[in-house]
């Protein structure tokens, strides 16, 4: 079956997310699955916590605090906590 003449899927992301998004740099298209904008976020995210505890073992940044560290990070990423579905307009 060909997908020739189909209209591509159009997906309405809430503003708020969008807002969100672009902190990140993150720019979805209306035929951008929230699925794949998702994972990259995730992505993002996860990397930022890596870099966090790779400074910890290395000891630039002290034990004291990480926590907190780790939390304002959580905070900086909203949407990872949220299902790709939550971010689209009904």
């Amino acid at each position: 079956m060909s997908s020739r003449g189909a209209s591509p899927v159009s997906y309405r992301y809430k503003p708020a997310v969008v807002e969100q998004l672009w902190l990140h740099g993150v720019h979805p298209t209306p035929h951008t699955r929230p699925e794949l904008v998702h994972e990259f976020v995730n992505d993002l995210y996860r990397f930022e916590l890596r870099r966090l505890r790779d400074r910890l073992m290395r000891k630039e940044i002290p034990k004291v605090g990480y926590y907190d560290r780790v939390i304002e990070l959580r905070r900086k990423y909203p949407l990872v906590s949220l299902k790709p579905a939550q971010w689209l307009e009904p």
